[in-house]
């Protein structure tokens, strides 16, 4: 499945620490096209939509899916990419006054790096990245290698000494 509208309001934990993902109204089935989720459309012709209109929430939104073009599992990890920064830095990774200069930064900047802190172990760093690519060739190519690469992030010393309480989310 290809969720397309991944952001912090559709991700929940329980108190036991389970993480749960919310609201799949915008996603695809990955066995659409046997299972090649290229043809998989941001843009939709339903009746509940008009051609060419773009779904999804513009700041969490893969450049590929904000503009208007098929989408992958990629654009899940950008989104995903997208909330690790907010954690990281409390701010999201691009934001602006209204829905179409958000979408501007999303296509033509970079999140402001300088914000990511310090001490935010270097492997942690390189994943928030390559989540990040603008191309999704580059980028990581699905959540299970951003979990191998989260979870050796956590086992390093460097980790431990992380004050929890700098971060806005406890990470």
């Amino acid at each position: 499945i290809v969720h397309r509208d991944l952001k912090p309001a559709n991700i929940k934990v329980r108190p036991d620490g389970t993480v749960k993902v919310l609201d799949f109204g915008l996603a695809k089935e990955a066995s659409l096209a046997g299972g090649d989720l290229s043809a998989s459309p941001t843009s939709t012709t339903p009746a509940m939509t008009a051609a060419g209109v773009i779904l999804g929430t513009a700041a969490y939104m893969a450049p590929e899916q904000a503009r208007g073009k098929s989408v992958d599992k990629r654009a899940d990890i950008w989104a995903f990419g997208c909330v690790l920064y907010e954690m990281l830095t409390g701010r999201r990774a691009f934001e602006d006054e209204d829905v179409s200069l958000t979408l501007s930064k999303v296509l033509q900047r970079e999140p402001d790096w300088t914000l990511v802190p310090a001490a935010t172990p270097r492997p942690l760093r390189q994943l928030l990245r390559r989540c990040l690519e603008k191309d999704p060739k580059h980028r990581v190519r699905d959540i299970g290698e951003a979990w191998s690469a989260l979870e050796a992030t956590l086992a390093e010393p460097a980790f431990m000494g992380l004050n929890s309480h700098a971060h806005p989310y406890g990470i």
